[in-house]
């Protein structure tokens, strides 16, 4: 059905063949002069948060790209986005995509990169999936900062606020999977060295600064997020905030230049924004507010994602960054892949591209299911069929007809392969669906609702849970977020991306399952609540064999190897 990916050229030399305009070309394409930005060389720039035209954002149409429950590899969120980008334009709309920055640790590990891939890709592939404008390692100074402001209060005895070290939950980043940093001991040496305690290192994604980021709707209210991180209590109990250690304002200087969002282009020459990269279990998985905000003030159709499958990313997309920014899409495409709805059929990981209309039949439950949340969040979501070389007319043709009697329409995307000319029908469709008004955005559950009303409705709703259990230390957390007065917040569920329920072994669509909340974590500042459910990797670790050994530079700085 699609061209073999294997007779491709690699992600890497497509881009490096990409005939790229001067940025500040692309920027008067959408009607910002060259005054206007800030060139980070020629082909990546800075956008002034002036850009942003609140008057607009109504008029102009955010379509959110989320997925079915996705195999390890993913299902192509993102390469979905930029080719539906890409598809928009060739019809005739001012469109654009924006999404998240990619971490250093995926690109030098396992997963690669998140510039997209084949001819559906972000350039400079290489500068976004590295250093970039640098945001990340202003993220990282950011939330270091803090850590070595904590220390420094401990260590001084006339001045300090009397922090408990013991009860200190703030922990350092680096934007590298390093396994030997999860755990550690620090201020050991002398007294001249600190006080001893256990701390530890997170990836930068997982800093609750990125968070703070990607959820900040001005310069001012950045900074009052910062403060508002939790960071510890004193010895008689008193809870110790950034702005109890005066930390903010120097934590937003580090941020000054991070918090605008960047303007680079795609293959086929049409914009992008890039900006801001959480989690998506612990943290809400998607770009800033102030980036969708800068799309929909430049641009009137706008593509954006949300991380992991639609039970996650896409149910704190609506409850968490549009109900706090008022952001509403006008429409949802749910990316589905064939090998995915084999693998929820029952097909082990050797078999994914091998023809099975039974594992398809049977792992069709997953994205019906996916469905009926899109659906329960008001909308109608148009299918995008990933393409692959091993799916099958017979497959696809079953998984179009089972969408249309669900009532929505099932499109085959092949922008992996063909870019724009692959994905005018996803545009069409697209289009159809924004130009119908038949999406109506729901929350899913009332933030005023108790804490364990909400982590019920969401457990039932979306992932079909029939109970909610919690552990005592789960108790205990939940009393401390009553007491501290955060129990209003909303929920960012943190569990496992490779199931609806909390066990990663229960595919396709589980039934009769309950959900156990393990422990709570809040960030007050990026405001939510996390009920954890599982085990949650902070610091990944590298494979056996990472992906970094693969990557090779030549004496003109050409890289190969990066994906």
């Amino acid at each position: 059905m699609s061209t073999n990916k294997s007779a491709f050229p690699s992600d890497i030399e497509i881009a490096q063949q990409a005939n790229m305009r001067p940025i500040k070309d692309i920027a008067e394409n959408l009607g910002i002069s060259e005054e206007q930005i800030e060139l980070y060389g020629r082909y990546k720039a800075k956008l002034p948060l002036s850009l942003i035209n609140e008057a607009k954002l109504a008029q102009s149409n955010l379509v959110l790209v989320t997925a079915i429950t996705p195999t390890p590899a993913g299902e192509g969120k993102t390469t979905t986005s930029i080719g539906l980008n890409e598809g928009l334009n060739k019809r005739g709309k001012k469109a654009m995509a924006v999404l998240r920055e990619p971490s250093l640790g995926p690109v030098f590990g396992i997963k690669g990169g998140a510039a997209g891939g084949g001819y559906a890709q972000v350039v400079p592939m290489e500068d976004i999936n590295l250093h970039f404008t640098g945001d990340f390692s202003a993220i990282e100074k950011a939330n270091n900062l803090l850590a070595a402001l904590i220390d420094n209060n401990i260590q001084n005895k006339k001045f300090g606020l009397g922090i408990d070290p013991r009860t200190i939950v703030w922990k350092r980043v680096m934007d590298m999977n390093d396994r030997a940093l999860r755990h550690i001991v620090i201020g050991i040496g002398g007294t001249a060295n600190g006080i001893p305690r256990e701390d530890g290192f997170n990836i930068t994604a997982a800093s609750e600064v990125m968070a703070i980021l990607c959820m900040a709707n001005d310069f001012e209210d950045l900074k009052a997020r910062l403060g508002n991180i939790y960071v510890g209590n004193t010895f008689d109990g008193k809870a110790i905030y950034a702005r109890d250690l005066k930390a903010e304002n120097a934590m937003a200087i580090l941020l000054k230049d991070a918090i605008k969002p960047n303007l680079v282009q795609t293959l086929e020459n049409n914009p992008v924004i890039i900006h801001g990269g959480p989690f998506a279990n612990i943290a809400q998985g998607t770009n800033t507010i102030l980036a969708t905000k800068m799309g929909l003030s430049l641009a009137d159709y706008v593509v954006t994602e949300a991380g992991f499958g639609a039970d996650l990313g896409a149910e704190k997309f609506i409850d968490i960054k549009c109900a706090s920014s008022g952001l509403r899409p006008k429409a949802i495409v749910l990316v589905a892949t064939i090998r995915a709805l084999r693998h929820h059929g029952g097909a082990p990981a050797e078999e994914y591209n091998t023809p099975s209309m039974e594992r398809v039949r049977n792992g069709f439950q997953n994205l019906a299911k996916h469905i009926e949340n899109c659906k329960k969040y008001g909308y109608h979501p148009v299918v995008a069929i990933n393409a692959f070389p091993s799916d099958t007319d017979e497959e696809v043709r079953f998984v179009q007809e089972q969408c249309e009697a669900a009532g929505c329409k099932a499109v085959v995307a092949r922008g992996f392969a063909q870019g724009g000319n692959g994905m005018t029908e996803l545009a069409d469709a697209v289009i159809a669906e924004v130009e119908s008004g038949r999406g109506q955005y729901k929350q899913i559950y009332d933030w005023n609702m108790s804490v364990k009303d909400k982590i019920a409705t969401v457990a039932r709703e979306i992932y079909g849970a029939t109970d909610v259990k919690y552990s005592a230390e789960a108790a205990s957390g939940l009393r401390k977020i009553e007491k501290l007065g955060l129990d209003k917040l909303p929920i960012c569920m943190a569990k496992t991306q490779k199931s609806f329920s909390d066990d990663e072994k229960k595919l396709g669509r589980p039934e009769g399952f309950s959900i156990t909340v393990r422990n709570f974590e809040f960030a007050a500042g990026a405001g939510f609540i996390i009920p954890i459910l599982g085990q949650m990797m902070r610091m990944p670790g590298l494979p056996a064999i990472p992906a970094s050994e693969g990557m090779t530079i030549d004496e003109n700085g050409v890289i190969s190897g990066l994906s």
